[in-house]
Formats: structure tokens, C-alpha cells, sequence
């Protein structure tokens, strides 16, 4: 599966420290992948536990702008394979619908997105009035105007009459408005994701490697240290 979109994985524990210790993520991704990469920047469950997400990249027109620092690597992955599935044009269409700002407060509300793109309607390369005004006279035919009249017909001033009644949005990549469908929320939280979509997990470690962990966090701070391990144990009872 292509990659559509990257995070910038970074150790939180680390950077406190003052040390920057980060990776490159590429969604859609694997369970083995995430533990790899958490194990190569030292988030091993153990010494290290939590994570940030210092920037994201990709080819999705628009989508870094509604997603934060602190996103769940499930939801992100899911996103990512419902994005995946969509083609070119339906693709586009969801680029258009978040630079109108709907549907954009979070990673949830992106998910429902890309489940409800047939409650829009997406006119690629319609960028302005004129444009507009042109397609919705000549080809969809929404307003008869006499033949002679045609070349004295204000299509910029129709075409931004319909922008406005329909509540129509210019995006980069065309023109998209909503269409008035059901809009349905599929998606409610972490427990909605399929499990063939989860991916996080802590790296599994071996129990050298797990003895040497609880050896460097004792060493570090004694008391501390017992601390950690004591509530370790407890969580795995």
C-alpha cells in the first residue's frame, strides 16, 4: 500500500532530557513497523514510554494543517488506509472539503469525512465565478438564456449568486459544495478502528533487554526507578 502521509516520530522523554531523538513513520504502516521505529528511538515501554509528533509531510493537499502533536498512531493509520482506498477524483474531493474548513476539529472528524464524500459534489479546475456561471448556463443548463444573449450574459455575477445560495467553496484543486446528504457518523472513537488497522504496540523486548532497562532506570534514580518497575509489574498483572 502507498504511502500517503508521514509523522515525524519523536521521543517526549528524550526531548525533555534536551536531546532530540526522532523517525520518519509512513502511513499506512504495521504493527512491526511502529514497534521497530519505537524501539530504534528508544520508546521501548520500559525507560521510555511517551511520544510526540514534531511535523507531517505527505501528498494529501491540506491535511497536516488539522493534525496535532499529539495524535493516536491507530487513528492516523486509519485514516490513512480509508484514504488509501479512495480514488484520484474522490481523493481531490477530500482535499476540497477541508480547505472549506468542514469537518476539520479532528482526526475523528476527518475519519467520518472520507466515509461521507458522497454528501458532496466536486467540479475539478472551477476555481471562479465566471467558470461557475458558465458551467451551471451551458452545461448543466440551469437558467435558459436566448442564444443571441449569450455573449452579453454576466456569467460572473450568476456564477457568484449560485456560490453564495449553495454555500460554495473555491478550493485549489475546484469547486465543492455541500449537497445536502445524510451525513453519517460511522466513526466514534478508538473502539470503531478495525482491528486489522491497529498498529500500536510498545517493541517487544527480550528479557536482557528488559533487565538492562530496569538496571538503567534504577541506576539513574533509585527510588524513582523502583517506582517504575513496581507499577510496570502491576499493570502486567
Amino acid at each position: 500500500m502507498a504511502s500517503l502521509f508521514e509523522a515525524y516520530i519523536t521521543n517526549l522523554g528524550k526531548y525533555n532530557e534536551g536531546e532530540l531523538v526522532g523517525e520518519t513513520l509512513k502511513f499506512p504502516t504495521t504493527t512491526e513497523e511502529v514497534q521497530a521505529l519505537l524501539k530504534r528511538i528508544g520508546v521501548d515501554g520500559v525507560r521510555y514510554e511517551e511520544f510526540f509528533i514534531t511535523s507531517f509531510d505527505g501528498d494529501v493537499l491540506g491535511l497536516y494543517d488539522y493534525l496535532t502533536e499529539y495524535e493516536n498512531l491507530d487513528e492516523l493509520n486509519y485514516l490513512a488506509c480509508l484514504l488509501s482506498e479512495l480514488d484520484q477524483g474522490e481523493l481531490e474531493k477530500f482535499e476540497a472539503v477541508i480547505d472549506s474548513g468542514e469537518h476539520t476539529s479532528s482526526v475523528a472528524d476527518l475519519i467520518n469525512l472520507a466515509q461521507n464524500l458522497d454528501c458532496y459534489e466536486f467540479y475539478p479546475g472551477v476555481e471562479d465565478d465566471e467558470t461557475l456561471g458558465r458551467i451551471y448556463v451551458e452545461d448543466m443548463e440551469a437558467i435558459d438564456v436566448p442564444e443571441h444573449l449569450l455573449n452579453y450574459f454576466d456569467y460572473e455575477a450568476y456564477g457568484r449568486d449560485i456560490r453564495l445560495e449553495e454555500d460554495g467553496h473555491f478550493a485549489p484543486g475546484g469547486y465543492v459544495l455541500n449537497n445536502g446528504g445524510q451525513f453519517i457518523e460511522h466513526y466514534h472513537g478508538i473502539e470503531d478502528i478495525p482491528d486489522e488497522h491497529k498498529v500500536f504496540a510498545f517493541p517487544q523486548l527480550t528479557v536482557r533487554e528488559q533487565m538492562a532497562a530496569y538496571k538503567e532506570i534504577i541506576d539513574g534514580s533509585s527510588l524513582e526507578g523502583y517506582r517504575k518497575i513496581a507499577a510496570k509489574e502491576h499493570e502486567e498483572r
